[in-house]
């Protein structure tokens, strides 16, 4: 695993940056929200403490170093710059100001979003999860929550510990959604400026985006013979063959990918129980439910929610299969990015928190061990990562 500098830049030291506020907490550490000084540039820094997960967040750091190797995926996060010292690991990626993908539904009428809305959605959390895969990265933690919503409208997936490192999977035969090669433009950079010291992992510069709103089995069942046997995931969100423990490998996104559908357009889980063990039981052997005649969306979720991985839409080809499904007929793929405004972008109004606050980094571990008071719920059980890494 590649070890991160232990020389920090000159201006990227805890002792130089204004902590606005605490974004939320989970299993390997606290998002601050961090105003630099001298720059007035917001981002998200990730503070964990070595005594906790020091493992963990060297992978996570490594895994956002692959994704920033090139020009960074416009649904993906960037890493800005990484550092530590001898208490702490930390590292600074964009700051999302539309909250997460489960706030941002309990804000709609019903807590539900559209069809339409979920369309857009999942068109651009599919593209970012194909992204993960040809380069080898299992991302196993898919869920509303890890779905963060940029200032431009676009989504961004986030949290990478409980990711896995498999062989990149190599493209299935081409897409027949589209008749133009797939481009999808990159994050843009121009006349953004960083602090003095920050490690960039981009030197190109981009188009603005725009984007459209649009039993157990044997090894050789798996493509690549590969597979891990790790116990992790969100409860509601963990598929069949982990719970069973046959191994599993990239159709588990596949299978994520089908729960937060169902719970976008519903507004839950398919297969929540009373506690852990009816919850598994439901995903193992319960069907998911339907309300209303069935449509494109359901039986996009009814082939993602197949128990069997290896008929589970998207486990031959990836991402192509997922595509070429009628729900998202006529959507062009290779334009997703220069089309129309997404559904919901943050009002400037937003940026007011940017001004006040104050928080010291190091004072705040000192005297808090108490999870904060972050803007969504992580002490709901379904928040509670498996870990086992």
């Amino acid at each position: 695993m590649e070890e991160i500098s232990t020389t920090a830049p000159p201006e990227l030291q805890l002792d130089n940056l204004r902590a606005i506020k605490v974004l939320g907490k989970g299993a390997t550490g606290t998002v601050f929200l961090i105003h630099h000084n001298s720059s007035h540039l917001p981002f998200a820094l990730k503070v964990v403490e070595k005594s906790s997960a020091h493992r963990r967040a060297l992978h996570e750091i490594s895994v956002l170093r692959r994704l920033s190797a090139t020009i960074p995926h416009p649904f993906l996060p960037y890493l800005i710059a990484s550092f530590e010292n001898q208490e702490f690991i930390s590292w600074a990626i964009p700051y999302c100001p539309g909250g997460d993908l489960n706030v941002l539904r309990y804000r709609q009428n019903d807590h539900v979003f559209s069809p339409a809305v979920i369309r857009f959605y999942l068109a651009e959390i599919v593209c970012a999860l194909e992204h993960l895969h040809e380069r080898g990265i299992v991302y196993r933690d898919l869920k509303p929550e890890n779905i963060l919503v940029q200032q431009s409208g676009h989504v961004t997936l986030t949290d990478f510990d409980l990711s896995r490192d498999f062989m990149p999977r190599k493209p299935g035969n081409r897409c027949f959604c589209s008749d133009q090669e797939e481009k999808v433009n990159p994050v843009p950079t121009k006349n953004r400026k960083f602090p003095r010291g920050f490690v960039l992992h981009k030197k190109k510069l981009a188009k603005s985006a725009r984007v459209s709103p649009v039993s157990r089995r044997n090894p050789s069942d798996f493509p690549t013979n590969e597979r891990s046997n790790s116990f992790v995931g969100t409860e509601e969100y963990v598929s069949p063959e982990v719970i069973r423990g046959d191994g599993h490998e990239f159709s588990v996104d596949w299978w994520a990918l089908g729960v937060l559908c169902y719970e976008m357009l519903y507004g839950k889980t398919p297969f929540k129980g009373r506690n852990r063990k009816e919850t598994f039981g439901k995903i193992m052997l319960a069907e998911p439910e339907y309300m209303g005649k069935p449509s494109a969306v359901t039986d996009l979720i009814g082939k993602l929610l197949e128990k069997d991985p290896t008929r589970r839409l998207g486990y031959r080809r990836g991402a192509c299969e997922i595509k070429e499904h009628h729900f998202f007929h006529g959507l062009r793929w290779d334009l997703l990015t220069e089309l129309l405004r997404p559904p919901f972008v943050p009002s400037s109004d937003d940026d007011a928190e940017l001004t006040g606050g104050g928080i010291d980094v190091r004072e705040y571990f000192q005297k808090s061990k108490l999870p904060p008071s972050p803007s969504r719920d992580e002490s709901s059980p379904r928040n509670v990562s498996l870990t086992e890494f």
